[in-house]
């Protein structure tokens, strides 16, 4: 549905975007992640026509981007960076006002204000101002002018960025329902985000694409992957854990007590653990296994790139 090919974006000597090359196909909900100042946002305008790229090719459904624009705009909807809307319109009329850009008219046109407006449970707000809405329901307008022409690509920049936790899960529930059809790319730097919607994660630092595959292999390059981490409620001898089938290192915490156990090449290790612990009566009083810490391999990925540099 989308390939980019050695896609590449100046701004006079400063180059944000570095020799890109992926494809994206239908269904994936592709996670585009990076450090602020990465490329994300400058990406994502090429993608929808809105930048021209300073070299490179991006094709959707078989047509190139710089020749085709408007029919692909027809294609995608977007979600810009802090969903800007005309703040003294009301919901109602701005999202009529959306559809009339579409050249959307009649029956189907109120057939999709009305969807959208189900979809996104805007009822309530229909009549307020968008300068009056929270953050949340600004969110869910972004989203509703972004469907509203029913879209077979979304691209959203920061969806959640600034919204309460409950307003991220409302947000990110609304984006699994809507790939249900559709492929969707969001750039974020909200690593929970990829874990919680995504399919695919692609990492870019210095406008360079470091890594490119689903987010359990991301997970699985942290050295917390399959570690078990325990608690125990008083001081006992833990030497014998560290001696283990298939334990690599064993680490304390002297702050908290708490002790790591990492595995070998990422290896299953809780069975022998939890044997060891039974047969030597060991207080544990907390215990879990850990599925990889993906900040420490965020930072691995981006600052080894900068390190390159």
């Amino acid at each position: 549905m989308i390939s980019v090919q050695n896609l590449s974006k100046y701004f006079d000597q400063f180059k944000a975007v570095d020799d890109l090359t992926f494809d994206i196909g239908p269904g994936d909900i592709v996670g585009f992640l990076g450090p602020n100042g990465a490329g994300k946002s400058t990406t994502m305008k090429m993608l929808t026509g809105f930048l021209a790229p300073s070299s490179g090719n991006i094709e959707i459904n078989g047509q190139n981007v710089a020749e085709h624009s408007k029919a692909i705009q027809q294609q995608i909807g977007y979600l810009p960076e802090g969903a800007p809307a005309y703040g003294d319109m009301t919901v109602y009329q701005f999202l009529h006002f959306i559809a009339d850009i579409r050249k959307l008219r009649g029956k189907e046109k109120q057939a999709r204000v009305a969807a959208v407006t189900d979809r996104l449970e805007l009822h309530s707000v229909l009549n307020r101002p968008v300068e009056n809405l929270s953050k949340g329901f600004k969110r869910r307008v972004g989203l509703a002018q972004a469907i509203i022409h029913d879209p077979a690509i979304l691209i959203l920049d920061e969806p959640t960025d600034g919204l309460d936790p409950n307003q991220k899960h409302q947000v990110r529930e609304l984006i699994q329902g809507l790939s249900e059809d559709k492929t969707v790319i969001i750039s974020t730097h909200i690593l929970e985000e990829v874990a919680a919607v995504c399919n695919r994660v692609m990492i870019i630092a210095k406008g360079a694409l470091q890594f490119d595959d689903t987010p359990g292999a991301l997970q699985q390059r942290s050295r917390f992957y399959q570690s078990v981490s325990l608690t125990l409620s008083y001081a006992a001898d833990i030497s014998g854990l560290a001696e283990l089938d298939g334990v690599a290192d064993m680490e304390v915490d002297r702050k908290t007590g708490r002790v790591t156990l990492f595995p070998e090449s990422g290896q299953p290790i809780l069975p022998q653990v939890t044997e060891h612990i039974q047969l030597r009566r060991l207080p544990v009083e907390d215990l879990h296994v850990e599925q990889g810490r993906l900040d420490d391999v965020f930072r691995e990925i981006t600052t080894q790139q900068e390190v390159r540099g």
